[in-house]
């Protein structure tokens, strides 16, 4: 069991995970290049902290926070602008927050944890930033509830 929480950061605007596609001619299923690109960036992002960590894939529940930073649109004006970065607007468009979670949680499945389905509890959530990125943070159960337990002695 590892004591801390591994955090990934992504630089670059968050992708949602796509439907595979169809092609016309062939009749072949195909993963849109973003989406590729994007679950290979995470992948090596994940392996690179876990080997600077020197810890293995986990495997036991876990926790999960996943925070989303979009990039704010240059149309909008000084004062919306603000709004956004102060967190009073919030980003209620695409991507879609629960497929890019399915993006992170494939690219994480063998790097980070032995498989998804060892997530039982998570906070996702999608705000507006001055620098879009994807930031997770994957945390065995174990350590959080003792943590908890702590603040509530203190």
């Amino acid at each position: 069991m590892t004591a801390q929480p591994i955090t990934v950061s992504l630089l670059g605007e968050p992708v949602a995970f796509a439907r595979m596609r169809i092609a016309a001619r062939t009749g072949a299923h195909f993963v849109p290049a973003p989406q590729r690109n994007a679950m290979a960036a995470l992948r090596i992002e994940a392996a690179n902290t876990m080997l600077q960590l020197g810890v293995s894939p986990l495997d036991e529940p876990l926790q999960l926070e996943l925070l989303a930073e979009l990039p704010i649109p240059a149309s909008w004006s000084k004062r919306k602008r603000t709004d956004a970065v102060l967190g009073i607007v919030r980003p209620t468009g695409r991507p879609d927050l629960d497929n890019v979670y399915k993006l992170m949680a494939d690219a994480f499945n063998g790097v980070v944890f032995r498989d998804d389905a060892l997530i039982v509890t998570m906070s996702c959530r999608k705000i507006y930033g001055l620098q879009p990125k994807l930031v997770v943070t994957v945390s065995p159960l174990a350590v959080v509830q003792t943590a908890l337990k702590l603040e509530a002695a203190a």
